[in-house]
């Protein structure tokens, strides 16, 4: 009991005494070594007493054959005997933790030596770099490592190898991996990188890439979006962009690698190889719109517009795709040696297959722009403005803008380049010359406006003039009605005065034959009784039937003379004054008799025609005296 409470109030003696026991008779004396389970042990031997390996060989650091040293082997977590602190040093190190998304790269710092021309050693079998001695026996060569251990926990001995964290390669998404090797053979003569290798599964085992020839420097290959474990002692990546090719525009490459391939242009086109795909120089095949993982050290993609471009020979006015940004206003003479500036637009379509030969002929579009159609237009124009004057060339523009369309195209088409229009814009002459037409332009137009006020003052004249008319329309309408009554009566009283005469006449006849018949017959039937009476009944009703058939003879002729002498004295009016003027003298003497006042008193005729004033008071003279007459037949008439 007192024991025990000695051992819990001395407890550290307790652990101390531990500590001896441990020390002095397990260490030393049975040389016993416990590794624990989250460590590693490192051995170190101090010393060889009897054996063929005492020492190490030169130049090496690592124990594989039990050589005083560093010793390749390492003790796991457990429990160890014979190891002696006399003749072994044990060091506990951690495990080698590699993180998630980190590569581990391997400095050997023991093995054989790196061949001469190489920068890296190459991958032996060793367990992940686990077990030193396997890798010295299996040749292992010292230096940095082509081999590299992916994320994980690992036994490596720190001795033997020194161990680099190095993140991942990652290529974000629409981006590309250029590749640049640090490691292989040298580059083809003549090639700026190396041949494409097939295995390597994009770089990242590089050993597969070095066994299969590849070369160090830049790559044709490229990676795409993705993570990737690449040892940086042999890769270095670029990321770049992807290139996109916009819609209507296609992609020509130019490749500056591979080999010399067959011109596929034929006899007539040359100004260029172009080739097919995978051989140097310009491919046949352009790549439509689209994106593209393209290295952009190795080849290179020209865009050429497939829709309608144009460019303006103007100050401060350029298109979007700024080819026409070095161009400005063209700046002519005249035949009359005045200069002055044009502006002018050119529209160009390029076909999407020959896009190529416009590129092998060029090398680009501002190529073109430069070499071609600035020339051309340029000068085309400036021919053109010396062979007229400038007002000359301003009237015709739209015949020099259609003939500027022909000959452009005619040059255009020797180019692969299809010229769809050329458009005179603005012109400016000379600002003298300019004022000179103003004021000419102007005095013109000012005596076409006094012509047009002068043809509205006169249809204005005119209007007035049928407005007047049209007012009068209704009385005048009247008027020829009231003729056409008076016509009609008139003739109504010839026919009448025919008619009566024709009739009285008959009357007159058809009563003296009845009388003579009833005389006849009175004088046959009295003849008995007197004869003499008889005779002096037959005398006188002879003599009164003689009397009453010349009395209705002659009131019949007499009525029949007034209806022909009336008709005859018309048909003499008309003879003397003509169908139209008896006419209005009918309306006339109609409207007097009606009252009717259809013509002013004064009337002035602005066309300075001196007839229409005096017809006027002839008609007004005409009027008063037609009806005075009235009055005068009223009066005795009443009378």
């Amino acid at each position: 009991m007192i024991l025990q409470n000695y051992f819990t109030q001395y407890w550290w003696v307790t652990v101390i005494f531990a500590l001896l026991f441990y020390k002095l008779i397990l260490r030393f004396l049975l040389g016993m070594v416990i590794v624990p389970e989250n460590k590693l042990g490192l051995v170190t031997k101090k010393f060889v007493l009897l054996g063929r390996h005492r020492k190490l060989p030169d130049g090496r650091i690592i124990a594989i054959n039990g050589e005083a040293g560093y010793q390749a082997a390492t003790l796991a977590p457990g429990l160890y005997w014979s190891m002696w602190p006399w003749q072994y040093r044990v060091i506990m190190e951690p495990f080698t933790i590699i993180p998630e998304g980190k590569i581990g790269l391997v400095l050997a710092n023991d093995g054989v030596e790196i061949p001469t021309g190489s920068i890296l050693a190459r991958k032996v079998d060793s367990d992940n770099f686990q077990d030193a001695e396997k890798f010295l026996r299996n040749q292992g060569q010292k230096g940095r490592q082509t081999a590299y251990i992916t994320a994980g926990t690992y036994r490596i001995n720190s001795l033997a190898f020194t161990v680099t964290i190095a993140d991942m390669v990652m290529i974000e998404e629409n981006m590309v991996g250029i590749v640049t090797t640090l490691d292989g053979r040298p580059i083809e003569s003549g090639q700026i990188a190396g041949r494409t290798i097939e295995g390597h599964n994009n770089f990242q085992d590089i050993d597969t890439f070095l066994q299969n020839g590849g070369c160090r420097g830049l790559q044709p290959a490229i990676i795409l979006a993705g993570s990737y474990n690449l040892n940086p002692w042999a890769v270095q990546v670029e990321e770049i962009p992807m290139t996109d090719v916009p819609i209507g525009f296609v992609g020509v490459v130019i490749s500056y690698i591979g080999d010399d391939g067959k011109d596929l242009t034929g006899e007539h086109f040359r100004h260029g190889n172009i080739v097919s795909k995978g051989h140097r120089g310009v491919w046949i095949d352009a790549y439509g719109p689209g994106k593209y993982p393209i290295n952009k050290y190795t080849m290179k993609l020209e865009l050429v517009p497939t829709t309608n471009l144009v460019l303006n020979w103007a100050n401060a006015r350029n298109e979007s795709h700024q080819l026409d940004k070095n161009l400005s206003t063209i700046t002519v003479r005249s035949k009359d040696g005045f200069p002055f500036n044009l502006d002018v637009s050119q529209i160009i379509h390029i076909p999407a297959t020959e896009a190529p030969k416009v590129i092998a002929r060029f090398g680009s579009m501002s190529n073109l722009v430069s070499q071609v159609l600035e020339p051309t237009i340029g000068n085309y124009f400036r021919n053109s403005a010396q062979d007229s004057d400038v007002i000359s060339f301003l009237s015709t523009r739209k015949e020099r803008q259609q003939s500027a369309k022909e000959h452009i195209k005619t040059v255009l088409d020797d180019y692969n380049v299809n010229a769809v229009d050329t458009l005179i814009g603005d012109i400016l002459p000379p600002e003298a010359l300019m004022k000179t037409l103003t004021d000419r332009k102007i005095a013109e137009e000012e005596q076409k406006t006094y012509q047009i006020q002068r043809m509205a003052q006169e249809q204005r004249q005119g209007m007035e003039k049928e407005t007047a008319i049209a007012d009068m329309q209704k009385e005048i309408v009247k008027a020829q009605q009231s003729v056409e009554i008076a016509q009609r009566t008139a003739d109504a009283f010839v026919k009448k005065a025919e008619g009566d005469a024709n009739s009285l006449k008959l009357q007159v006849d058809a009563e003296a034959a009845a009388i003579k018949m009833r005389a006849n017959a009175e004088a046959e039937a009295t003849k008995a009784r007197a004869g003499a009476q008889a005779e002096a009944t037959k005398l006188n009703a002879t003599a009164d039937a003689e009397r009453i058939s010349k009395t209705g003879l002659a009131e019949a002729e007499k009525t029949e003379a007034i209806g022909n002498a009336t008709a005859h004295a018309y048909e003499q009016q008309v003879k003397a004054m003509g169908g139209d003027n008896f006419t209005r003298y009918k309306i006339t003497e109609e409207i007097s008799k009606g009252g009717i006042k259809i013509i002013p008193d004064l009337i002035v005729n602005g066309s300075g025609n001196t007839d229409g004033g005096l017809s006027g008071l002839m008609g007004m003279q005409l009027i008063q005296m037609m009806q005075e007459k009235k009055k005068d037949e009223a009066s005795t008439t009443e009378m």
